[in-house]
């Protein structure tokens, strides 16, 4: 019996119950964990449906602008410049004067051969009417030539008979010597006169037909032209023009309104036509440049809503503005050395392409950007 009684401090053994309460806590904090996954899970694929599908967005954007570069068109030293970096203008302003000297000299010796082709064309003209009277002249002459003609053919023709008559009666003495003799130098006298007149009218003829000529080449150089459309007359006024063009551009003016940037050119220097003196940058005129990768374009679309965040005014200020069209190439394939990947080390890089936005001029009033500037951009695909 007393080896039986051992067992009597056993009692205080009722604890095994504890870890079925840890391994129910347990259970129950991974359902809470997997609630809240697949909670998570349904908000992201909610926002992603309700969201994110709805856009596509990058913050890899900068903003742009046509700019103007100022160039003189003329080449001459430098007087004034009139502006500063940073300087706002507005088109018309004078930006920088050039020394017009030489234009102006230029612009003196044009209007000069201007005047002298009018006064060049109005003498050719009266030189016509001259010529013309002169053919008319050379006309009476003929007129004249050829009555003498008549005149010394008759006396040719009379003292021919008479020399013939006299001639046959010499021979019956019926007349004498001296009457022969008489009649003979007559009948000479005559035929030279004859000749004479014959001459006469060919060289009337002859300077007539000279005097049409002259009259006709000169014709042809005034025939359907006035003082003010004539070719010579024409050629010097475009000349004057010309002058007068180069002389106005001595003075450079603002082609747009803008700020200026980049100035380049100092009082004194001569610049050469062409050359870069300064640049405008529009900034009520900018756009934006998004480079959206590859994979994001498939549903993006000329005309599609866009909104924007600059990191000049953070998430304050968004600005609104839409797609204007995508570029015809990636930014490698329009690079100075393009990549070349015909190599067995090739490794694939995803590809981004810019696309282009317009902004909301009143709201880029607003809250002015500048070039170069960070975007982060966000284009509403739902509608595509």
């Amino acid at each position: 019996m007393a080896d039986q009684n051992p067992a009597m401090p056993v009692a205080a053994d009722p604890a095994p119950a504890a870890p079925v309460r840890d391994h129910g806590t347990r259970k129950r904090l991974f359902l809470i964990l997997a609630g809240v996954v697949a909670a998570a899970a349904v908000l992201a694929g909610l926002w992603y449906v309700i969201v994110a599908r709805r856009s596509v967005s990058t913050d890899n954007a900068y903003v742009g602008a046509d700019v103007a570069e100022v160039t003189p068109l003329v080449s001459a030293p430098v007087v004034e410049v009139a502006v500063q970096d940073t300087r706002v203008v507005k088109a018309g302003d004078v930006l920088v004067r050039l020394d017009d000297a030489d234009a102006r000299i230029a612009l003196a010796r044009a209007e000069a051969q201007l005047l002298a082709a009018q006064r060049q064309f109005r003498q050719t003209s009266a030189t016509g009417e001259a010529l013309a009277a002169r053919v008319t002249a050379r006309e009476a002459d003929i007129a004249g030539a050829r009555a003498g003609l008549a005149v010394a053919q008759a006396n040719f023709d009379r003292a021919r008979i008479d020399f013939e008559r006299r001639q046959k009666l010499s021979a019956t003495g019926a007349v004498s010597g001296d009457e022969l003799t008489s009649a003979t130098n007559a009948y000479a006298t005559a035929r030279a006169n004859l000749t004479l007149a014959r001459a006469q009218v060919e060289q009337a003829t002859s300077t007539r037909s000279s005097a049409a000529g002259e009259a006709a080449a000169n014709q042809a150089l005034t025939s359907g032209t006035t003082a003010e459309n004539n070719p010579d007359v024409l050629a010097a006024r475009a000349q004057r023009d010309q002058a007068r063009l180069d002389l106005s551009r001595t003075v450079i003016r603002a082609p747009i309104n803008g700020i200026v940037t980049r100035r380049q050119v100092q009082v004194g220097q001569r610049v050469a036509a062409g050359a870069p003196l300064m640049t405008i940058v529009p900034v009520d005129r900018l756009y934006v440049d998004a480079n959206f990768k590859e994979g994001q374009l498939a549903r993006v679309r000329p005309g599609q809503r866009v909104e924007l965040e600059s990191d000049l005014y953070g998430g304050d200020v968004v600005y609104h503005g839409r797609v204007v069209g995508l570029s015809g190439g990636t930014g490698a394939a329009f690079a100075l050395i393009p990549a070349q990947n015909a190599t067995g080390n090739w490794i694939k890089v995803v590809q981004r392409l810019p696309v282009r936005i317009a902004l909301d001029p009143a709201e880029l009033r607003a809250h002015p950007l500048r070039v170069g500037l960070s975007m982060a951009v966000s284009v509403d695909v739902a509608g595509s």
